[in-house]
């Protein structure tokens, strides 16, 4: 491997593992929360990303690539459709987190790439492989053993694949034209709004806002919510401009199993023979999109 290859991909590397393995410690930030509920929550996470949005593009003095997208219709279309979805995932997840939940979120977070797979069919025309429909007909069955095992259906699981997955095909529609910070900061003002009312509801009738009244240290912790939003996004998008597109899709694996692991070890969630049956069926389909990425990949290198 050249030399200025390597310098690239060793960081990359390390960008994209701070970034999961942030996101793998995310269920333990939000129980610290307690006593705020999920729609607080995430109404903080929406208002205090802007601040800190708002604060580096000060710093780096690029507010030019922020306004560009607002005189860009395109772009402002796709990032308020972006909005929206990115409110239903951070409000599912993070209810998922406070309510005992965590594992089930993290099986979301391992189905994501069989819904990815499955939106590039259905959205951008592009055919499956064969191992890729293999995968996809295992996370069918996976999917149907839990709602038979539990006689519901995994709506915590499917909400948090789909909509991650949409998320992402919409950022890929704008790919390079916005930086991270611009469209972060595009999206959050689009929420803002809605963050705004849904203070003032719980104000008024959900009890009463716990920020400034469950102690200094509980209000730091809900002003985190900023950076605990934006830090895993930068440092995403950083490894994603200097690794193959294969190894940010293994470094993925790191979340969700992280997840896992605090949901069962920290949290002692239960997890019943059916529940694990269900996530070594989605393991194995992730073996097999795995890979077809790695073969794929090889072809397009020689």
């Amino acid at each position: 491997m050249p030399s200025d290859l390597t310098s690239q991909r060793r960081p990359g590397i390390a960008y994209g593992l701070g970034a999961y393995f942030l996101w793998g410690l995310l269920p333990i930030y939000l129980q610290l929360l307690a006593p705020a509920g999920a729609f607080e929550i995430v109404a903080w996470r929406v208002l205090w990303s802007i601040v800190l949005c708002a604060g580096l593009l000060t710093v780096t003095r690029t507010w030019g690539s922020f306004f560009a997208v607002w005189r860009t219709p395109r772009l402002f279309g796709l990032l308020a459709a972006a909005a929206a979805i990115v409110f239903v995932n951070w409000q599912v997840y993070v209810y998922a987190s406070t309510t005992g939940k965590v594992t089930e979120a993290a099986m979301g977070y391992f189905i994501n790439p069989l819904v990815t797979i499955v939106l590039g069919v259905v959205f951008l025309g592009e055919r499956l492989r064969r191992l890729q429909w293999l995968a996809v007909s295992i996370g069918l069955v996976a999917v149907a053993a839990l709602v038979v095992a539990y006689g519901q259906f995994p709506w915590i699981a499917l909400s948090l694949a789909f909509s991650f997955g949409f998320y992402g095909l919409l950022k890929s529609k704008v790919g390079a034209s916005v930086d991270a910070v611009s469209g972060l900061l595009v999206e959050t003002v689009w929420l803002a709004p809605v963050a705004a009312g849904v203070l003032g509801l719980i104000a008024a009738f959900g009890g009463g806002v716990t920020f400034g009244t469950a102690g200094v240290w509980h209000a730091v912790l809900l002003m985190l919510a900023g950076p605990v939003t934006a830090v895993p996004l930068l440092l995403f998008a950083a490894s994603a401009r200097r690794i193959p597109l294969v190894w940010t899709g293994l470094i993925q694996y790191l979340t969700p199993i992280m997840q896992l692991l605090v949901g069962v070890l920290l949290l002692h969630e239960p997890m019943s023979a059916a529940r694990w049956t269900g996530f070594a069926l989605v393991w194995v389909a992730l073996v097999f999109i795995t890979t077809d990425a790695a073969t794929a990949s090889r072809k397009v290198t020689t």
